[in-house]
């Protein structure tokens, strides 16, 4: 489409404020365009899903009297992507981020036009306005984007219209006293192009071309930058567990739920450092458990897990008082208690817990074992 003077009297030019905006296809079309007659130029505007995208619109009145003009945009995209601001620096607060609607238009035409803004331009003087744009985050991924004859279409086209207050407010249909025509591209942003010469970060086809390989590379270079949470056990995937158990020579019980394997597995060789020991067994059972190890209480009696010997000298005449330390025959040799101190909304699976305990004591020694449920 070409831009269309039909009055001398106002002019208008849209100047897109990015940066990174394409470069024309026939040696470098300036990005901003005013129209004048006989102008071959069309801006053209480009937008990324997600962000905002800003327009500077500029109004000037050539007459020798103030004129009150309102502007009408047309698109083959659907109006609700874009607001106006006139004359305010801020950018505009979109209710919501609209939702991906593929337009309902057949080829290009040019859909119906909605009044955006009211203007009154002093005589010679221009008026300034910001016309925004916001595609929705999923424009790529919606299935309307997928589906149907507009689900290939990245390049809309828009027309901004000037008319005359006045003979809008008479209810005739008056043409517009000066237009200007827009293409609004949708591109994905890129990273990768940023380290590229500028010339070639111009060019739209490598923009897109370049996008295929970020898409392709993105997923392999993230997983590097997060490769440590593949490697610790409260985080790797659940099929990465027995490979980490692997490195430890951990052997995985089916009996055990996943949150206390991973714990299990990451603590796995400081209990192999004290494995045969009461600290040894305290500390896997506190993992196993979530029971506290209550390290700040010495009397051992009073921890919530409680590991004690209770054989000692025997009854000898002189040493021993009756009622504290005098055992006959001093006890059962190599033999501890276990008790438990369990809350009542967590319950302990005595079976598993007599398992742990198998595994982890010293092959000779024999044990009792008491679990307790505290009631508040």
């Amino acid at each position: 489409m070409v831009p269309v003077l039909t009055s001398k009297s106002v002019s208008l030019q849209i100047s897109p404020m990015q940066i990174s905006a394409i470069a024309s296809q026939g040696g470098g079309r300036m990005l901003g365009t005013e129209a004048t007659e006989g102008s071959q130029q069309q801006s053209q505007i480009v937008v990324y899903p997600g962000e905002l995208c800003r327009v500077a619109l500029e109004i000037k009145n050539w007459e020798s009297q103030p004129q009150h003009l309102t502007l009408k945009l047309r698109g083959t995209f659907p109006l609700e992507w874009c607001q106006v601001q006139a004359d305010v620096d801020s950018a505009p607060q979109f209710k919501t981020a609209p939702q991906n609607s593929m337009v309902q238009t057949s080829g290009t035409a040019i859909g119906a036009g909605s009044d955006l803004v009211t203007l009154e331009v002093a005589a010679k003087k221009s008026r300034h306005a910001d016309l925004w744009f916001l595609i929705p985050d999923d424009f790529f991924e919606g299935q309307d984007a997928l589906q149907g004859s507009q689900g290939n279409q990245l390049n809309f086209q828009g027309c901004l219209s000037i008319y005359a207050s006045q003979s809008l407010s008479q209810g005739s249909s008056s043409s517009p006293i000066q237009e200007s025509n827009f293409e609004l591209n949708v591109r994905p942003q890129s990273t990768y192009t940023t380290f590229l010469p500028i010339v070639y970060q111009e060019v739209d086809y490598i923009h897109r071309f370049i996008k295929i390989f970020e898409q392709a590379f993105d997923p392999v270079v993230n997983s590097f930058t997060s490769m440590w949470a593949y490697l610790d056990p409260l985080t790797a995937p659940q099929a990465l567990l027995p490979f980490l158990a692997h490195w430890v020579d951990w052997s995985i019980d089916a009996q055990i739920d996943l949150a206390h394997q991973r714990r299990l597995i990451r603590r796995a060789v400081e209990i192999y450092r004290c494995r045969g020991t009461r600290k040894g067994l305290r500390f896997y059972l506190h993992l196993y458990t979530g029971l506290p190890l209550d390290e700040h209480i010495d009397r051992e009696e009073d921890k919530s897990i409680s590991i004690t010997e209770p054989f000692g000298q025997g009854c000898l005449f002189g040493l021993a008082h009756v009622g504290e330390d005098a055992i006959i025959g001093g006890g059962k040799p190599y033999h501890f208690d276990v008790r438990l101190r369990a809350q009542p909304d967590s319950p302990i699976d005595e079976q598993l817990l007599r398992q742990i305990i198998e595994q982890e004591k010293p092959a000779f020694c024999s044990y009792s074992l008491r679990i307790e449920i505290e009631h508040c």
